[in-house]
């Protein structure tokens, strides 16, 4: 599954992101091993566009999106946004473009300054810029909490620790907003909130991006929380792509056997629905260090061939904007 190609990237300058072949590699202390997070990747994100990457934890979906912000500097590959070539940018050059990409973590409460007054932190990317008087800043911020659901009052009186979860992450979200971004990575922004909070955060993305005219770039490990935000959905496993479709496609028809693997996953809210145990994988994720020649799925596959060890795949077109790494897809094109 583990593949490589750009099959299905839309032609240049349709994309306000594009990556080509990302390459980031970690050292292994003093061995001169590295480990190979991402390896040889493409994607793009169209303007407006809600692109979901999915995968188990360290598939290298997270560090993708670090790498788009340069943090850290990929290996190899180009990244470009706007048209500009990011791995080519340094100091205040990328510290200015940085303005119109911003990032929500992960865990909302570590990402905030505990010391700080709410209000202060959302101000502080207005005040680092020195856009508009003092007076205009508190504006904006009040503006963007208010669209988020936290009340400016509060936050002008309050810290972090004083809210919850929940209005910890809309608290990061308008920190984001407050600075008026193109694009915005969200880091698995839902994992460490409780499932109705999850809609909650859910829903006031989709509303802000349509307020805001915001691009998303959505990870997350939960292909149920991907379905319903995303318009296409990239699935990545051990650092490699293995599925590229529009996100209603990809859950009616799946083509990969992790794809698969991975909608057979998620939980059925109704007792009475037995697990059916299709496509079933054995043994764990391997090493990124010393990761599987050929497919990289091919250890764990349940219809792994010969070929599989042998030639990696490259992402082919099943029609309808649906592309698929795999020697042996579960369905043929179009």
């Amino acid at each position: 599954m583990a593949g490589t190609g750009k099959a299905h990237l839309h032609p240049e300058g349709d994309a306000l992101l594009r990556v080509e072949d990302l390459l980031v590699e970690f050292p292994v202390g003093r061995t001169g091993l590295k480990v190979n997070a991402v390896t040889g990747i493409s994607f793009d994100v169209l303007p407006g566009e809600t692109l979901g990457l999915v995968g188990e934890s360290g598939c290298g979906k997270s560090t993708t999106g670090k790498a788009i912000m340069q943090l850290p500097r990929p290996n190899g590959g180009s990244i470009a946004f706007g048209g500009q070539e990011l791995t080519s940018l340094a100091g205040e050059g990328m510290r200015t473009l940085r303005t119109n990409i911003q990032m929500i973590f992960q865990d909302p409460i570590s990402s905030l300054n505990p010391r700080r007054k709410v209000t202060n932190i959302v101000m502080e990317p207005l005040n680092i810029w020195g856009i508009g008087t003092p007076e205009e800043r508190l504006k904006k911020v009040n503006e963007v909490l208010e669209a988020v659901g936290i009340d400016p009052e509060r936050a002008a009186s309050s810290r972090p620790y004083q809210f919850s979860g929940g209005q910890c992450q809309r608290i990061s979200i308008a920190r984001a907003l407050v600075l008026d971004p193109k694009m915005i990575i969200c880091d698995e922004p839902v994992s460490a909130l409780d499932v109705s909070v999850q809609a909650q955060v859910l829903n006031l993305l989709e509303d802000l991006k349509a307020k805001f005219g915001l691009t998303l770039v959505f990870i997350a490990h939960d292909l149920a929380v991907v379905k319903n935000i995303s318009d296409r959905v990239a699935v990545m496993y051990l650092g490699k792509m293995c599925e590229v479709a529009k996100s209603d496609d990809l859950y009616l028809r799946p083509a990969h056997p992790y794809t698969q693997v991975l909608l057979n996953s998620i939980p059925v809210p109704d007792p009475k629905v037995r697990p059916t145990g299709n496509q079933r994988v054995q043994g764990e994720i391997p090493s990124p260090v010393m990761p599987p020649s050929g497919c990289r799925f091919r250890t764990r596959c349940p219809i792994a061939q010969d070929r599989c060890a042998a030639e990696e795949p490259q992402l082919q077109a099943l029609g309808d904007d649906h592309y698929v790494a795999c020697h042996f897809p579960l369905r043929t094109a179009n």
